[in-house]
């Protein structure tokens, strides 16, 4: 038998552990529950699942229709808009700096820099775009959401408007957007902004992939962001553009599915939630 003394400990070590198990046992079941509730599927992400779907469909039969594709240019000069931006916020993060950013109609863009790091600011043209598309991608399962990310969106098209201050086109492209954007905030309580941030997240995402397509596959521009990487870090350009179209299409599935699990609300429960978050009269 133990001394006297330690009795009172052993018997409060004893209470304490019944509690314990049953608070353990709760936090199981209840991360189970999260679990089930996160993978359902209601009604109105079924709905936007089926809008990603069509417009994946959509951007990609236009992509390469001979004459219909340039229903998608203000839309491609926007996500180059996103491509050269990531260029430049990588020259930033590592030390460089961007002279200026340009959108040309036929080419693309081109971002001029000093110095940075080529290791870290060739890949971020299209990583990053493809990660802007999934983040917006995200945000547009749900208004409120959609509403936080056109002002982020706003913020990035400020700053590629300051380096690209010189250049009319890249000028009157994102003004476009930015009106754009603020015209959705004021249609249906900016249920409309859902829609189009989720048409610019989808094809933002894809942009890599069918960029890659166009420039590696179809016409093999010697000059494109994978070559260059290839020439300066070895392999083959082709292996880059596949490893880099699956980090993108990677990137697109975790918005999915980021983007089901974080907003289960209803239609209705979004326009009423959208309401009274920074709310417009229309």
């Amino acid at each position: 038998m133990p001394p006297p003394a330690l009795r009172p400990a052993t018997a409060r070590s004893w209470r304490v552990a019944a509690p314990s198990v049953a608070r353990a046992s709760t936090f199981t079941t209840s991360a189970v529950l999260l679990s089930r509730r996160d993978l359902t599927v209601n009604d109105a992400q079924k709905v936007t699942l089926g809008i990603i779907a069509a417009y994946v469909v959509g951007i990609a039969l236009l992509w390469n229709l001979p004459y219909i594709k340039w229903i998608l240019w203000p839309f491609k000069m926007l996500v180059i808009a996103f491509h050269e931006f990531g260029h430049a916020f990588a020259c930033v993060l590592t030390g460089g700096r961007v002279k200026s950013i340009s959108l040309d109609p036929r080419e693309g863009g081109v971002t001029h820099m000093l110095g940075g790091r080529n290791a870290v600011t060739l890949p971020a043209g299209y990583l990053g775009s493809s990660l802007i598309g999934a983040l917006l991608t995200f945000a547009g399962f749900n208004i409120n959401a959609s509403k936080i990310a056109s002002i982020i969106v706003g913020v990035c098209f400020l700053l590629t408007l300051w380096w690209g201050r010189r250049d009319w086109l890249t000028i009157l492209t994102i003004l476009a957007a930015v009106g754009l954007l603020v015209a959705c905030w004021f249609i249906a309580h900016a249920e409309a902004l859902r829609f189009v941030v989720l048409f610019i997240g989808v094809m933002s995402s894809l942009y890599s992939v069918w960029d890659i397509c166009d420039d590696l596959i179809l016409r093999k521009v010697n000059s494109s962001d994978a070559s260059v990487f290839a020439q300066r870090y070895g392999g083959s350009s082709q292996c880059w553009g596949v490893i880099w179209s699956i980090i993108s299409l990677g990137f697109m599935a975790a918005g999915i599915v980021a983007g089901i699990a974080a907003f289960p609300q209803s239609a209705a429960q979004q326009r009423e939630d959208s309401q009274h978050f920074i709310p417009t009269k229309f």
